[in-house]
């Protein structure tokens, strides 16, 4: 495993996060793209932990099939299927016209699902070894 790999898809899904939060408090609500970049989150962080478990994660947003590989890791995946289930249609067919009529609950809705994803046992595990390795490499260099 690469930390930097783990580490970089971590980033990339608190950013997606961060991004949706942000969408989401302002003005001229984009459900769509709250909802969309919930997904991406989602999709990361889950790349992130098949990263760990040195499963090169392919080139797909179905977050079922990548929660399916998480699961066969961990059991505590399972707790989170019909969220990945619920985020699953926003993560690609969202950006196309009159896909779906979205709407302010779906993004709260999408929102909330994250932050339990990204709160879920194994993505706080994640979290912490990294935390753990990279103090490590520091260590390392010091000496």
């Amino acid at each position: 495993m690469e930390i930097e790999d783990v580490l970089e898809w971590i980033q990339l899904a608190d950013n997606d996060l961060y991004s949706a939060q942000i969408l989401n408090e302002g003005a001229r609500k984009v459900y769509e793209i709250v909802c969309y970049h919930c997904a991406q989150a989602t999709e990361k962080y889950l790349k992130a932990y098949l990263t760990c478990q040195d499963i090169m994660p392919e080139k797909t947003h179905n977050l079922l099939f990548l929660n399916k590989l998480c699961m066969e890791k961990d059991n505590e995946f399972n707790n989170i299927a019909t969220l990945c289930d619920f985020l699953n249609r926003f993560a690609n067919d969202i950006r196309y016209p009159h896909k779906y009529e979205v709407n302010d609950n779906d993004a709260n809705f999408s929102i909330n699902a994250v932050e339990r994803i990204r709160n879920i046992k194994p993505i706080i595990d994640l979290r912490n070894k990294i935390n753990d390795e990279s103090n490590n490499q520091e260590d390392d260099i010091v000496k």
